[in-house]
């Protein structure tokens, strides 16, 4: 009965670990999607044009 009980508890926390990575890849991917779209929004000349160039 402790050796089934053991394996539940460690099999239970291997998947809340396992969640808790998955959970943290997507919102770091989610992120990663939102700013690279948010460059998409402004056209490279924009930024190209814009530059000051102080000497």
């Amino acid at each position: 009965m402790d050796e089934e009980l053991v394996s539940v508890v460690m099999g239970l926390a291997v998947l809340v670990i396992g969640i808790i990575f998955a959970v943290g890849h997507y919102r770091r991917e989610y992120r990663r999607r939102q700013l690279l779209r948010q460059l998409d929004l402004t056209p490279v000349w924009h930024w190209q044009r814009h530059q000051h160039h102080r000497h």
